[in-house]
């Protein structure tokens, strides 16, 4: 079960999560569960193999704000690095695409400890 411990042991900003849904516990938390299952984990997965830079860019950017609106800082943060090397003004992704990989890697490593713990394995 997720909890606000959980989150604080994981490195979120809790309080300042929490302040962002109006200090309504329960309304923080199911913000982070409906994060934890968005929609664009899957598309950003998807571009990085695909190779589709625009879209993993979509995605990441996406990403980057849904995390940092419920401070799940731990992910935002390699989200947010990934979303600068996908930015298009950033120029070309040749000899990033170890990069990218292991950025997604660490997201989804995170992602999952966090769906872990708040599915009670």
């Amino acid at each position: 079960m997720l909890t606000i411990d959980n989150l604080r042991q994981f490195g979120a900003n809790v309080r300042e999560g929490m302040e962002r849904c109006m200090n309504d516990e329960t309304f923080y938390l199911e913000m982070v569960k409906m994060t934890l299952d968005d929609k664009s984990f899957g598309r950003l997965s998807d571009a990085l193999q695909s190779g589709d830079r625009q879209a993993a860019f979509e995605a990441a950017h996406a990403l980057k704000g849904i995390t940092a609106n419920v401070a799940l800082t731990p992910i935002y943060e390699p989200v947010a690095e990934l979303t600068e090397i996908l930015r298009p003004a950033a120029g070309s992704l040749e000899g990033r695409e170890e990069d990218c990989q292991a950025y997604l890697e660490r997201i989804t490593q995170l992602r999952d400890e966090l769906i872990s713990r708040r599915d009670g394995n």
